[in-house]
C-alpha cells in the first residue's frame, strides 16, 4: 500500500539471497553528484579501511584454532572447516545487518555479504587468493516504511597456495556459498572485482541507515560507495533517495537522471524520478514517466502484495489468498509475504496451510528477531489449534 510520501526503490544486499546487482557502464565523473553542504557529519566512521581489518582476537583465532588445520588439510580446506565446521565458530545467518570482517566475527552472524567480507579477511591473512562473484537468481524484495529493498546474492572463491601440504584437491579454487546445496546446482555468477564488493558494503550500510532515518549517515556511506565503484547504479539510485528523503529535489533529479543516462531501463530510478516529478508537482511529466515504467514493469515488485494487503482490508479471504499466493510463486518471496498468506488461510480456516505458511515466514525470515516473531505466531496457531 502506497504512503502518503510514495514508494522509494532502494537496492540493497540482506537476505540470503543477499548482495548485489551487475555493474552498469562507466559514466563521466560522479564528483559532480555530491552535495556535501546538505548534510551534517555522519555518527560512525565511514570507510573501506576497517571493512576488511582483522582484531587481535581474529589473529588469534588463526593462530590457536585455524594453524592445526592448516597443517593437517591446507589453508583452503582449513578455512572452511574453521569458520563453518561444526563444533568451530558457529556462525548463523542473519541478514538485516550488514557487518565488516570484525563485527561479524564478534558477532557470529552475518548476512552473505558480511560472511564473504569475514572469509575474504581470513584468506588473506592465511595467504589465500580471493575472488568475488555475483550470482543471478529470481530477484528478492522487501518493504522497510516507504522503502522497497532488492536483494541479490554473492559468494567467495579462494585460491590455492604452493606452501599447502599434498596434492590440492581444490586446484580450481573452493567457492564458498551461504545458499543451500540444491540452490547452487544451476547457479550462475560472474567474477567481480573488490571494488564492486566494497562499493555493495556501503551501499547496505547506506540503506540500512536511510531505514532508521539516519540521514547524514546514510549520505556518507552512499557517497562513498559511488566513490568505490562509480559502475555500480545502485548506490547511485541509493544517493538519489537519501536527496528525495532529504527534500533535495534538484540533486535528486540528477542523480536518477545520471543513473538512466546510463541504463535507460533502470526501473527503480525510473520510478524515484516519477516520485521526484510528483513532489514537484510535475504531473505531466510524473504521468509520462510512469506510463514509461508500466511498459518496462507491468507488474512491479510487491504488486500482488500490495493487493492482497487491500483485499485482507475489505475482509475478501479467498482473493487476498490468491493475490499472496501469486506474489510467493513470482521468486524469492519475504516473510511477510508468506505470514500474510498464513493469515489470509488461517481466516479461511485451513489451519494446515496457515501452519506452513507461517513456517515459511520464519524461515525467510531476516532476523533472529524476526523469525523469533513468526515461530512464537506459529506455536500460538498449533497450541490454538489443538485446544
Amino acid at each position: 500500500m502506497r504512503s502518503v510520501l510514495g514508494t522509494l526503490v532502494a537496492a540493497v544486499g540482506l537476505a540470503l539471497a543477499g548482495c548485489a546487482t551487475p555493474p552498469g557502464p562507466l559514466g563521466p565523473t560522479t564528483e559532480a553528484l555530491f552535495e556535501d553542504a546538505l548534510f551534517g557529519p555522519p555518527t560512525e566512521p565511514v570507510g573501506a579501511d576497517r571493512i576488511f581489518a582483522l582484531t587481535a582476537g581474529m589473529r588469534d583465532y588463526v593462530q590457536t584454532d585455524m594453524a592445526p588445520l592448516v597443517r593437517r588439510h591446507g589453508a583452503q580446506v582449513a578455512l572452511v572447516e574453521a569458520l563453518y565446521g561444526k563444533g568451530q565458530l558457529k556462525l548463523e545467518y542473519e541478514s538485516a545487518v550488514t557487518r565488516n570482517a570484525a563485527e561479524a566475527f564478534e558477532a557470529r552472524s552475518g548476512n552473505c555479504l558480511s560472511l564473504v567480507i569475514m572469509t575474504a579477511a581470513f584468506a588473506r591473512e592465511l595467504g589465500l587468493q580471493v575472488r568475488y562473484q555475483s550470482a543471478f537468481l529470481e530477484e528478492s524484495w522487501s518493504r522497510k516504511g516507504s522503502l522497497l529493498l532488492k536483494s541479490g546474492h554473492v559468494n567467495i572463491t579462494l585460491g590455492n597456495r604452493l606452501a599447502d601440504p599434498g596434492p590440492n584437491p581444490y586446484p580450481r579454487g573452493l567457492t564458498i556459498d551461504f545458499l543451500p546445496q540444491a540452490d547452487l546446482r544451476y547457479l550462475r555468477t560472474v567474477e567481480i572485482p573488490e571494488s564492486l564488493v566494497v562499493a555493495m558494503f556501503m551501499n547496505n550500510r547506506s540503506v540500512e541507515a536511510l531505514v532508521h532515518d539516519r540521514l547524514d549517515d546514510a549520505y556518507a556511506w552512499a557517497r562513498e560507495a559511488v566513490r568505490a565503484d562509480p559502475s555500480f547504479l545502485a548506490a547511485q539510485n541509493t544517493l538519489g533517495v537519501v536527496y528525495l528523503r532529504r527534500g533535495a529535489l534538484a540533486q535528486a533529479n540528477t542523480v536518477f537522471e545520471y543513473v538512466l543516462a546510463a541504463d535507460p531501463e533502470d526501473t527503480r530510478a525510473l520510478s524515484n524520478l516519477a516520485e521526484v516529478a510528483t513532489r514537484e508537482g510535475r504531473d505531466d511529466r510524473a504521468a509520462r514517466l510512469r506510463a514509461r515504467l508500466a511498459q518496462l514493469e507491468p507488474e512491479p515488485p510487491l504488486h500482488f502484495y500490495n493487493l492482497g494487503l487491500a483485499a485482507m482490508q475489505r475482509e475478501d479471504f479467498r482473493a487476498a489468498r490468491d493475490l499472496f499466493a501469486k506474489e510467493a510463486a513470482r521468486g524469492d518471496a519475504a516473510a511477510d509475504v508468506h505470514y500474510w498468506l498464513g493469515v489470509a488461510y488461517y481466516r479461511l480456516g485451513d489451519i494446515g496451510r496457515a501452519a506452513r505458511e507461517l513456517s515459511r515466514a520464519a524461515e525467510a525470515s531476516a532476523s533472529r528477531s524476526e523469525r523469533d516473531l513468526y515461530s512464537a505466531k506459529l506455536d500460538w496457531l498449533r497450541a490454538h489449534h489443538a485446544r
